[in-house]
């Protein structure tokens, strides 16, 4: 794995800054990586046996997801919306799994370990570098019980809602009154008041361009452009 130095450059470069979160996520990142036995976590070979759970949408995720090269397209990153600093780690090959949480006391620990550092922000960054692991994280070894429509890897399931006929995907269907409903048309949604609309350049793609045009038939000779 890259040094430290270097992951969180490279982090704070595609989180938009650099703030106490990164450190505390690439740090934490690469803990979990060792405890499960990864050492080059974004190659071919061990993307595949990685699984991260996240239990917060702050900094710390981007650096997570970072440094492991986990994502949500691929299935390998998990949001559990817990508001929590922690993030669990896991080897599909080995089942090791390790869930790390950022401690309380670091924070009040920040005086302690850069105390010529002014403002709190960048103490706090300067602090979480020097502490060891044992004060910026509590470890658990932990079980996951992974559901197969959970895993990384092709569709495992593919059912049509007799409602609005929406495919829904590995195994996210609703069943209800003995009929199988996507969430929405079940009621149980992010969303309510749903109400198709049409909207001001709806004809643009890629092909046609701002002036939303006609695709050109391609068997006539029409150049694009």
């Amino acid at each position: 794995m890259e040094s430290f130095e270097y992951l969180l450059e490279e982090s704070a470069k595609v989180h938009g800054h650099l703030c106490p979160g990164q450190v505390v996520g690439v740090r934490m990142a690469m803990l979990g990586c060792r405890l499960i036995g990864l050492d080059n976590p974004k190659s071919h070979k061990q993307i595949k046996q990685l699984l991260v759970y996240i239990e917060m949408d702050r900094c710390t995720a981007d650096a997570v997801a970072y440094v492991t090269g986990v994502k949500l397209g691929r299935r390998s990153l998990k949001f559990m919306d817990y508001g929590i600093m922690a993030a669990t780690f896991i080897n599909l090959n080995t089942d090791k799994s390790y869930r790390i949480i950022s401690t309380e006391e670091s924070r009040d620990l920040c005086d302690v370990y850069a105390p010529e550092v002014d403002g709190k922000s960048q103490r706090q960054l300067v602090a979480y570098k020097r502490m060891p692991d044992s004060v910026l994280f509590r470890v658990q070894k932990v079980h996951v019980d992974i559901n197969e429509f959970d895993l990384p890897g092709p569709t495992k399931k593919k059912i049509s809602c007799v409602q609005c006929g929406q495919i829904i995907r590995d195994g996210r269907e609703v069943e209800k009154n003995e009929q199988i409903l996507c969430k929405p048309c079940s009621g149980n949604c992010y969303f309510s008041h749903a109400l198709e609309v049409a909207w001001p350049g709806m004809d643009w793609s890629p092909l046609n361009g701002k002036n939303g045009k006609s695709i050109p038939d391609h068997n006539k000779g029409v150049k694009l452009g």
